[in-house]
């Protein structure tokens, strides 16, 4: 999917143009995937545009630098502010936020301490992650055969550059075998998630998802779905998911900042319930879309506006 480019993306305190925000070719990050980075995303709602989770992703942001001993030079508030003035700056309506906190330029070894950490914030106008119909029709996906992590190898609670290689593999897989996107067990052979989304199932009217101990991403918008479903009177739980519950599921959706909730019609060729969004899902949409838009009030403060 081509990168819409914006005018300026703020990098280590300065605003600079699109084109001229570059890295040396020996930073440390390029060579080790020494970087944290978040997916944010601002809305058009009726009261104009605003920020969906953002303390919920830059504490997510901020973890993921202790993980990996990286301290950020910027406080919370500062990136914060500057992430709302990276949108204001480009003049967007709506938006995809990409901050990154990566090992810049400084020493070839693996031992990251005499780089610097180096802080840049992109904005994009960007669409449906899984295309604009997959929100009702769905999409079809297939088991990865490659695995998440051991939970002693990466830590998955951290959203690092060097996981995504695994998702990389799991993406370009499923792709090539023509389908949308690949479903990733862990070590012990129990669902995982997606390449960059968790998955949610419902069986017998109860939404069920992963726990986080499973090398599941503990996702900003999982989180809020299963407050939604609260909300709406919809049983949710944490449990094991073994592979053929999938295939048995009433239905399964994809969630995440990107793939916002994204149905699932079918996995390995077996068709997921009526083969379309179902009607839980449907309901979880209708409330996340309405919060997002501004159409619903915003009981539990989750929009920022910029």
């Amino acid at each position: 999917m081509p990168i819409n480019k914006s005018d300026k993306i703020w990098f280590n305190g300065e605003f600079v143009p699109w084109d001229e925000a570059k890295i040396h070719v020996m930073s440390h990050a390029l060579h080790y995937g020494s970087s944290v980075f978040e997916g944010i995303r601002a809305y058009n709602t009726v009261s104009g545009p605003a920020v969906w989770l953002l303390d919920g992703h830059l504490k997510r942001l901020f973890d993921s630098a202790k993980i990996y001993r990286m301290e950020i030079p910027y406080s919370f508030d500062e990136v914060k502010a500057a992430i709302l003035e990276t949108i204001r700056v480009n003049k967007h309506e709506a938006c995809y936020i990409r901050p990154i906190v990566f090992r810049g330029y400084g020493e070839i070894g693996v031992d990251p301490r005499g780089c610097p950490v180096d802080v840049v914030i992109a904005t994009i106008e960007w669409g449906r992650y899984l295309g604009p119909e997959a929100i009702e029709q769905g999409v079809d996906v297939c088991i990865s055969s490659w695995r998440r992590m051991a939970p002693n190898t990466l830590p998955a609670l951290a959203k690092s550059g060097a996981n995504y290689a695994n998702s990389q593999l799991i993406k370009l897989e499923a792709l090539e075998d023509g389908y949308a996107e690949g479903i990733a067990l862990d070590v012990a052979g129990y669902v995982s998630e997606g390449s960059g989304e968790n998955l949610f199932i419902v069986r017998d009217d109860t939404l069920v998802t992963p726990p986080l101990g499973f090398s599941v991403l503990g996702g900003l918008t999982r989180g809020a779905v299963i407050t939604l479903a609260k909300d709406l009177g919809i049983p949710a739980q944490e449990q094991a998911i073994p592979r053929e519950l999938l295939y048995i599921a009433d239905e399964v959706f994809f969630t995440g900042t990107a793939a916002e909730i994204t149905p699932i019609r079918s996995i390995d060729k077996v068709t997921i319930g009526p083969g379309r969004r179902g009607p839980i899902t449907e309901r979880l949409q209708v409330e996340f879309f309405g919060l997002t838009e501004g159409e619903i009030p915003d009981r539990h403060g989750w929009l920022t506006p910029v």
